[in-house]
């Protein structure tokens, strides 16, 4: 059965933009493989390895909200050993190496979890973070796809926005700030100050996930 999984935003949205990240993914609380009519019953053998690997998770998680983050990466290291291709433990490894400043480490995370699930935007995103500094062009092409996806992803817009302006695709990088206020005008304060009056106005017909 899939399950709804919920995305932690720990990291303070007001701090220097190169830095926003998305946080933890874990299975909410009390979600398990059983149905209503049949949690009263005993585990069948097949649920058992599951149910272990979502409380691990689920103690990961707990643990990187009190910053053990000692304690997390064991939790989800744990993970690994009972289900190699869990891409949660893998991305949540990333977000923990991400947020040490371990980039190297953090990729091999974040391209564990999408070798296993290409489309994962959480982990599209935070990569294309990683990339940013150093290769401004894949971090474009990553962004892009995100937003082509997501129109509504406004922080994935944002960072095009500054990658954009990094490349001095000035033109480019103004749509991209405007359709990131547009989906959320709470990100205008970070939007740099020569694109802030455009991005207040309403996106134009030009698209910035699909200009490339």
């Amino acid at each position: 059965m899939r399950k709804r999984m919920v995305l932690w935003t720990g990291v303070a949205a007001t701090i220097v933009v190169a830095n926003v990240v998305s946080g933890w993914i874990h299975l909410p609380e009390g979600d398990s493989p059983t149905t209503p009519a049949t949690a009263s019953r005993p585990a069948s053998p097949a649920a058992k390895p599951v149910r272990k690997t979502q409380d691990l998770l689920q103690t990961g998680i707990r643990q990187g909200e009190n910053k053990d983050f000692a304690g997390a990466t064991r939790s989800f290291r744990k993970v690994l050993g009972l289900e190699p291709a869990n891409k949660f433990a893998w991305y949540n490894l990333g977000v923990i190496a991400q947020r040490d400043n371990r980039t190297a480490d953090a990729r091999a995370a974040y391209d564990h979890a999408l070798k296993i699930d290409p489309g994962f935007e959480s982990a599209l995103y935070n990569k294309a973070i990683l990339l940013g500094p150093t290769d401004t062009d894949q971090a474009i092409v990553i962004l892009r796809d995100i937003v082509d996806a997501d129109p509504k992803a406004a922080t994935a817009y944002l960072h095009l926005g500054q990658a954009l302006a990094r490349k001095g695709r000035h033109g480019e990088a103004e749509d991209a700030f405007g359709h990131a206020v547009h989906a959320d005008s709470s990100l205008q304060q970070l939007v740099p100050e020569r694109f802030r009056d455009s991005a207040s106005a309403a996106p134009t017909a030009t698209q910035a996930g699909t200009t490339r």
